[in-house]
């Protein structure tokens, strides 16, 4: 089984050298390709991201949920070329493929306001993009959860930590090393649209529907005063168009319940920029209230 793992590891970072040294505009073509023969082929994620829009979105209709499925599956094939090529580049390779920045007055009045900032970053465009561009902008403290396939963590890691992100563990240790950022005035970066672990999640409505959803950004706003922005990298010609958007105020409330669902609601509204970048293919949905089935 070890030799097993250390074989796929090895194929992996083959491919990802292989990749990172490919045109932009090349991997970017080849991975539509391989996001149209997946779709074809009806492959896993395929049909778990037809299931995710079908829950979310039952009053569009088929041909529209096709639609943004198409682009979705294009967008996973470009997502797996481009990012091995994004993760072996400069900072200054990046910022020349950042075509627009939108809303950045948001992002510099966090900045001078003496408080941190937490930003939460959704599965939308290329959020790789995001963290490496906010390291060159100012000290951001992210957690990291270590890949599967322990040979590529070091070229992962590495990569990520190259334009000066401090990346911190997903456990309690790494959340005090978030609280602790934000106590200094820095920002930290958190994905917020991951099933958390029962004990660490709530039941909030996604597109009106329940998802399981992270109580930690609530616990961290309730332990000291930070701002609250959406951020997200959507993948445009060229490069990738940065957006950054105002939270719902009451993502600041004592009351756990409706800072959650404010979580949400600037997630949907992330995804809503352009529902084909968004990450279908995850489970989003997969644990569901006492008395509701699957629908997986």
């Amino acid at each position: 089984m070890a030799t097993a793992r250390r074989f796929k590891g090895g194929l992996i970072l083959i491919f990802l050298t292989f990749t990172a040294r490919m045109p932009l505009r090349l991997s970017r073509a080849i991975g539509r390709l391989l996001g149209w023969t997946a779709l074809k082929l009806e492959v896993r994620s395929c049909r778990v991201a037809r299931t995710n829009l079908k829950h979310c979105f039952p009053d569009l209709g088929d041909r529209s949920r096709e639609s943004i499925l198409r682009g979705r599956m294009l967008h996973i094939g470009q997502m797996l070329f481009e990012t091995p090529r994004l993760w072996n580049r400069s900072a200054d390779w990046l910022q020349s493929h950042i075509v627009n920045v939108i809303g950045m007055d948001l992002f510099k009045e966090a900045l001078i306001s003496n408080k941190g900032t937490v930003l939460l970053v959704p599965h939308q465009g290329n959020w790789e993009v995001v963290g490496l561009w906010i390291a060159k902008q100012t000290a951001i403290t992210s957690l990291y959860e270590p890949p599967k396939l322990r040979d590529l963590e070091d070229w992962i890691k590495t990569s990520r930590q190259k334009s000066g992100a401090t990346l911190v563990p997903t456990n309690s240790r790494g959340v005090a090393a978030l609280l602790q950022a934000l106590k200094r005035g820095e920002t930290i970066g958190i994905l917020p649209d991951q099933q958390p672990p029962a004990n660490a999640g709530t039941f909030a409505p996604l597109f009106e529907k329940p998802a399981m959803t992270m109580t930690l950004v609530h616990k961290l706003l309730q332990r000291c005063d930070a701002n609250v922005l959406f951020c997200t990298a959507l993948r445009i010609p060229g490069g990738w168009s940065i957006h950054f958007t105002q939270s719902d105020p009451a993502i600041y409330s004592a009351d756990q319940h409706v800072s959650v669902c404010a979580l949400n609601r600037g997630v949907e509204r992330i995804a809503e920029l352009e529902l084909s970048q968004y990450q279908w293919e995850y489970k989003r949905f997969r644990q569901q209230p006492e008395g509701l089935l699957s629908i997986y």
